[in-house]
């Protein structure tokens, strides 16, 4: 159990730090067959981290997101396929890999709706394919991302 604590400690030191570091992430809520915490943070031009905490199950899980806008389409929409680890606590811990496939929508005003997709692969226990966890997600934008980010 406490490998457990001093690797979240780890992780959200990491992402505090990366946060900070960022002028244009967004953080919110994601319900649908989960509920959880969900960020963005941009690393380049396209590609970002996107950090969730899952309540239901308690877990944490990092996808790495590749951004797509159309250049014909509303300039505030976008796509991104994504993939990574993912982790549940309980009586024995799960450890997953994740695809994560969503669209989403920025505003003008600093708010960002989308909905995603994401199976996976779970590597522990009763190894399966999961094709459930859909979710609605809501995130507002801090620092220079309270402007529309069009990537």
């Amino acid at each position: 159990m406490n490998n457990i604590k001093s690797t979240l400690i780890l992780l959200f030191t990491v992402l505090s730090i990366s946060v900070s570091a960022q002028s244009s992430w967004e953080a919110g809520l994601r319900v649908g067959d989960n509920v959880s915490f969900d960020a963005t943070i941009p690393l380049a031009a396209a590609p970002r981290l996107h950090p969730a905490v899952y309540f239901d199950r308690f877990g944490v899980a990092t996808y790495f997101d590749w951004l797509f806008a159309f250049s014909d389409g509303p300039s505030g929409f976008k796509i991104y396929p994504g993939v990574g680890p993912e982790i549940f606590f309980g009586d024995e811990p799960d450890f997953h890999i994740a695809g994560n496939f969503g669209m989403e929508y920025s505003f003008d005003f600093p708010l960002t709706l989308g909905l995603d997709w994401r199976p996976s692969l779970r590597l522990t226990h009763d190894t399966g394919f999961y094709t459930g966890n859909w979710g609605f997600i809501a995130r507002f934008r801090f620092g220079g991302g309270t402007l529309r980010r069009v990537n």
